[in-house]
């Protein structure tokens, strides 16, 4: 017979959970979250992870979202430790990924009183979620209780986005029962995309029809191999051109997936030639600084974006139209409308600049030193077919945006706050939930920040990370502003002599350091050919002056 905690509060968000199918509860340890705990880990239905460092949890729980496409639920303790979601939450509130936060907390007439662990913990997350209650702690308001939770649960699963639920426990909280009975109704969910009207579709079309300067922009974006037929068959176009980044998860030679590569240092005249009267965007969280700039610059007469949202993004301060519905509805519906301009030379003045500056990476990249961009090189070049690329955040993804990669390898990063906090945890998370083979790459600064992230006994042993440790944030030394203080070193840049030996050997990883070219390309097929532990493979750059390497090679794709 199953157990449950006595707790009603407890019992009826076990309930509820259930009904909505969600499975996977992340649980950080600690006292006054004990009804949860006695609730959740005797139900058959959940999947329970420990995870002590609330921070990391929260950004292993992203992970497993990001895999699983369902909420994921966070338990804590009270007091602080609801703080520590914080970094978490945001991210999920900006990359649309659905959690379900349950903090315990203190009765109600304990804050602010000097009780231990208690804070103000009600709608303490309110700026980055979509619903926030605390239950209420009268007995006869259990009806209220479960509606409130159905409503967190609901609006998680609508807004794709994180919610939060405190619940106030009194003492004793360990009592166990035997019974629990609640009948809790099926949910009705408003998610479906939406279906626009032919008409107003075919006034759109003509505007579409009549420019000769088209792009579509792709930001993050989920692998889905409709939304790559789909823009294929607008490449077909000769006056559209569809730009995307790795974490768009679309390829095609007809489109740009450099964007850097491409627009890094050109001319105004050739930027201005370049800029599209209509420009469609989908997805989020462009990693390019550059094609904001020259968006912000040459604004479009028409922005249209197509996100099943409430609060679409104008990145670019040129926004005209929001489609509230996917891609995929929207163009399933709109390519039937759209003609190809024969006339127009948009595309190919595009495709020009790419092969040119393409051959010109290839041309400084064989003859390039040793340093972190010959070793993105030759990372990305001897990753296998059908992985799972996780990317750290910082100069690491934007150094990823310089090579091309296999369509069978899918790619994930931290986009929607972009910190550094959480990168390697949300890898893990991923990982578990993941078919593939995971790969995390990372820059040493955010490794050591989020090492916490190996401290849990969930890594499969195929989970592979690399971190490449140039002695600090090397990107300040590229960045012009930083590089002109005195406080580069210690404030920006952050220098260490620190590596990643002790933290390998102290959470069950195989540990390896190479220094040089010929000891990384050495040892790389015997990297990923290992799945019996997971890999720690530290590249050392930290002698090369790695800003000088990348400016030179912008100015050498660029020299006329």
């Amino acid at each position: 017979m199953k157990k449950h905690s006595a707790k009603k509060s407890a019992q009826i968000i076990s309930a509820v959970l259930k009904k909505a199918g969600i499975s996977q509860i992340v649980i950080s340890p600690g006292s006054r979250n004990a009804p949860l705990i006695i609730e959740f880990t005797n139900q058959p239905e959940f999947e329970n992870f420990s995870i002590i460092d609330e921070r990391v949890a929260g950004f292993f729980a992203l992970g497993l979202v990001q895999q699983s496409r369902k909420p994921v639920v966070l338990v804590c303790t009270s007091g602080s430790a609801v703080l520590n979601y914080h970094p978490a939450v945001a991210e999920a509130f900006y990359s649309k990924l659905p959690l379900i936060i349950i903090s315990a907390d203190r009765p109600k007439k304990w804050i602010d009183q000097g009780e231990g662990q208690t804070i103000r913990q009600h709608e303490v997350l309110k700026n980055h979620t979509w619903f926030n209650v605390s239950l209420s702690e009268k007995p006869d308001h259990l009806t209220k209780n479960i509606d409130w939770i159905r409503k967190a649960v609901q609006t998680a699963i609508e807004k794709q986005g994180p919610v939060h639920i405190n619940v106030p426990f009194d003492e004793p909280l360990y009592e166990i029962v035997k019974q629990s009975d609640f009948k809790i109704e099926d949910f009705s969910l408003n998610n479906s995309p939406k279906i626009y009207n032919e008409d107003d579709l075919i006034a759109v079309a003509r505007k579409w029809n009549n420019a000769t300067k088209k792009m579509i922009l792709v930001g993050q974006h989920q692998a889905s191999e409709f939304l790559q037929l789909q823009l294929e068959k607008f490449s077909q176009d000769p006056s559209v051109i569809v730009l995307h980044e790795n974490i768009s998860n679309v390829t095609h030679k007809k489109f740009i997936g450099n964007i850097d590569q491409a627009l890094f240092l050109l001319e105004i005249d050739k930027l201005k030639q370049l800029s599209p009267e209509i420009l469609i965007t989908v997805g989020r969280n462009i990693v390019s600084k550059k094609i904001k700039q020259f968006l912000r610059t040459f604004k479009p007469s028409e922005h249209w974006h197509i996100e099943q949202t409430e609060i679409p993004p104008d990145t670019f301060e040129a926004l005209t139209r929001h489609f509230d519905t996917t891609p995929e509805m929207f163009f399933s519906q709109f390519l039937f409308l759209a003609q190809a301009n024969t006339a127009s030379q948009y595309q190919s003045k595009w495709l020009k600049i790419k092969r040119l500056h393409k051959q010109k990476h290839h041309d400084f990249i064989n003859r390039a030193p040793y340093s972190d961009l010959k070793v993105f090189d030759i990372i990305i070049r001897n990753i296998p077919d059908k992985y799972l690329l996780h990317w750290g955040n910082s100069s690491t993804i934007r150094y990823a945006q310089l090579f091309d990669y296999k369509p069978t390898q899918i790619h994930f990063a931290n986009r929607g706050t972009s910190g550094i906090d959480g990168s390697t945890s949300t890898a893990v998370g991923a990982a578990y939930n993941s078919l593939l083979p995971v790969l995390m790459i990372s820059g040493d600064i955010s490794f050591l920040y989020d090492s916490n992230a190996l401290w849990n006994k969930y890594i499969p042993d195929n989970f592979k990370l690399i971190v490449i440790n140039n002695g600090g944030g090397d990107i300040f030394n590229f960045i012009p502003g930083p590089s002109r203080t005195q406080a580069l070193n210690d404030f920006f840049v952050t220098k260490h002599n620190l590596n990643t030996r002790k933290q390998a050997e102290m959470f069950g990883f195989s540990y390896h350091k190479v220094q040089n070219l010929a000891d990384l390309e050495a040892y790389l097929p015997n990297f990923f050919s290992q799945n019996e532990q997971p890999q720690l493979l530290e590249i050392v750059t930290r002698e090369v002056d790695n800003s000088e390497v990348l400016k030179t090679y912008f100015k050498t794709i660029f020299s006329v």
